[in-house]
């Protein structure tokens, strides 16, 4: 699971462990990113959201955060992260990139999409309602590379806990404790912020 986890929050990890219960992995590997092209301003240091990241995960033994993008210098990009990780694995592995479905459709506007998909399936988290088929049919090769996976609707976005510390409002039961502890200490996140890339809550990951 790629993003920028700026900051993570409980629907990045609702998606995570449903995927990983739902599509049976043995781990779910969490790559904030380093300095995404998409954007490049704007972003916390990189140290802090991985420090964040490890943070949320350390409860659960399935989860590992890598710091494979935020070691890179100059922008990163999808494809050569999953490039690097393919290498890492045995050959028989199966990658699967989790996303938000409406993600999905960003495909196009990244590096090398066509390499995406051949490098890693998809498991686009979406509500019952969500038309997937539908979105899939418009990203040329996603058959049979996309996945769907239903999640319970949370209405949690990093860009609105951002704002919400900015103001002084409370972000507890939002984030895990260690984050929300971590952003007070460090004092994240005091000016207004900006809005986050086009891309649902559950992390969409580099491009």
């Amino acid at each position: 699971m790629g993003g920028t986890f700026d900051p993570i929050h409980h629907g990045h990890l609702v998606a995570a462990e449903e995927a990983r219960w739902q599509f049976g992995l043995d781990s779910v590997v969490f790559v904030p990113t380093g300095q995404p092209w998409q954007k490049p301003f704007g972003v916390t240091p990189a140290e802090d959201r991985y420090q964040m990241t490890l943070i949320a995960t350390a409860s659960n033994p399935a989860f590992t955060v890598s710091r494979l993008e935020i070691d890179h210098e100059g922008p990163t990009y999808t494809v050569d992260t999953l490039r690097r990780l393919r290498d890492q694995q045995d050959e028989n592995t199966r990658l699967f990139f989790i996303t938000g479905a409406d993600a999905v459709l960003q495909i196009l506007t990244w590096k090398e999409p066509d390499q995406v998909l051949a490098l890693a399936e998809f498991i686009a988290a979406t509500r019952p309602s969500f038309d997937l088929d539908r979105l899939v049919n418009q990203v040329p090769g996603a058959a049979g590379r996309v996945h769907r996976m239903d999640i319970p609707a949370l209405a949690i976005s990093s860009s609105d806990i951002r704002a919400r510390v900015a103001r002084g409002a409370p972000i507890q039961y939002l984030v895990p404790d260690g984050v929300a502890r971590y952003i007070q200490q460090h004092g994240l996140y005091r000016t207004a912020p900006g809005p986050d890339p086009p891309a649902p809550p559950p992390g969409s990951g580099t491009q």
